[in-house]
C-alpha cells in the first residue's frame, strides 16, 4: 500500500467510525414515548428540596413527581433508594438527576419503566468509567476546593456553598439551601457504574455555563457523547433553582409533552 492510499484508507476509515457515532446518536436522542411520572434524584451538597421550584411546574402540567431523598452513604445505598422509588411508578417514568445524581441515573435508568433520563449539570459516567480521571482532563472547578470532611463525611464550606455552588442566587435563598446541606460519605466517590443507561435510552442535558462545582466543558463532553438532545443555561451548578423554567420544560420535553 502506498503512503498516499494509507492516507486515503485512513480517512474513509475516519468516515466511517463518524458515521458509527452520528448513529448513535441519532439513537440516543429518538423522541421518548409519552410519560406519566417524573423521578428527581438529588446530588452532593442538597436534599430532596432543592427540586422545590421545578416540582410544581411538572405537577401542573398533570405529572406525578417524587423526589428522591438520597442518603449520599455509598453508590450502592443511593442507587437502591432510587429503584425502591421507582418500583412505586404506575407507569412511563422520566429519571432526572443533578450533579452526582446523574451516576445515580446513569446505573438506576436501565430500569424498563424509565423511558428517558435527564442530566441536569450532572455526571454521565460511563459503565466502569472512573470519573475522577475522566474530571482530571479538564479544568478542575472552584468548589473543590471548598469541600471539608468531619471524619469520612464531607460538606462545602459557606463561603463555596455561597460562591462556587449557589453563586447565581440571591444570598438569602442560598443560605437557606446551605442550612439544609446534607454530608456525603467518602466511600460514595469511590462506587463506580456497572451500567450506562444513556447508551440505550434517550437523554437529555442541561448545561449550567457558569458551573463553578462540575466544569461546564466536561458537562459539554459528556452531554456530546451521550448524544443526549442539550439545552445550555447561564446558570451556576443550580440550574434548577435559578432557571427552574427552562429545566421543567426540558423535563417535559424527556416527557413527551414538550
Amino acid at each position: 500500500m502506498t503512503s498516499i492510499d494509507r492516507r486515503r484508507f485512513v480517512a474513509l476509515a475516519a468516515i466511517g467510525t463518524a458515521g458509527v457515532m452520528h448513529a448513535g446518536i441519532s439513537s440516543a436522542a429518538s423522541t421518548p414515548p409519552v410519560a406519566r411520572n417524573v423521578v428527581l434524584v438529588h446530588g452532593l451538597y442538597a436534599d430532596g428540596s432543592c427540586w422545590s421550584e421545578v416540582i410544581p411546574r411538572l405537577q401542573a402540567a398533570g405529572l406525578a413527581v417524587t423526589a428522591v431523598q438520597n442518603p449520599l452513604t455509598t453508590l450502592e445505598d443511593s442507587v437502591a433508594a432510587t429503584r425502591k422509588v421507582l418500583a412505586r411508578q404506575d407507569g412511563p417514568t422520566v429519571l432526572v438527576g443533578h450533579s452526582f445524581a446523574g451516576t445515580i441515573v446513569s446505573e438506576a435508568g436501565i430500569d424498563p419503566n424509565v423511558t428517558a433520563l435527564v442530566y441536569v449539570a450532572a455526571r454521565a459516567p460511563d459503565a466502569g468509567e472512573d470519573y475522577a480521571a475522566l474530571a482530571k482532563r479538564f479544568p478542575t472547578p472552584p468548589a473543590s476546593a471548598g469541600i471539608v470532611f468531619d471524619g469520612d463525611k464531607g460538606r462545602l464550606s459557606e463561603a463555596a456553598f455561597l460562591r462556587d455552588f449557589a453563586g447565581d442566587l440571591p444570598p438569602a435563598k442560598a443560605k437557606a439551601l446551605f442550612a439544609v446541606q446534607q454530608p456525603f460519605h467518602k466511600a460514595l466517590l469511590t462506587g463506580r457504574t456497572t451500567q450506562a443507561a444513556w447508551r440505550s435510552k434517550p437523554s437529555f442535558y442541561a448545561v449550567s455555563r457558569d458551573d463553578r462545582t462540575i466544569d461546564p466543558e466536561l458537562e459539554r463532553f459528556m452531554a456530546k457523547r451521550m448524544g443526549a438532545t442539550t439545552i445550555e443555561l447561564n446558570a451556576s451548578h443550580l440550574s434548577l433553582i435559578s432557571h427552574p423554567r427552562e429545566i421543567a420544560q426540558l423535563i417535559l420535553q424527556a416527557a413527551g409533552r414538550g
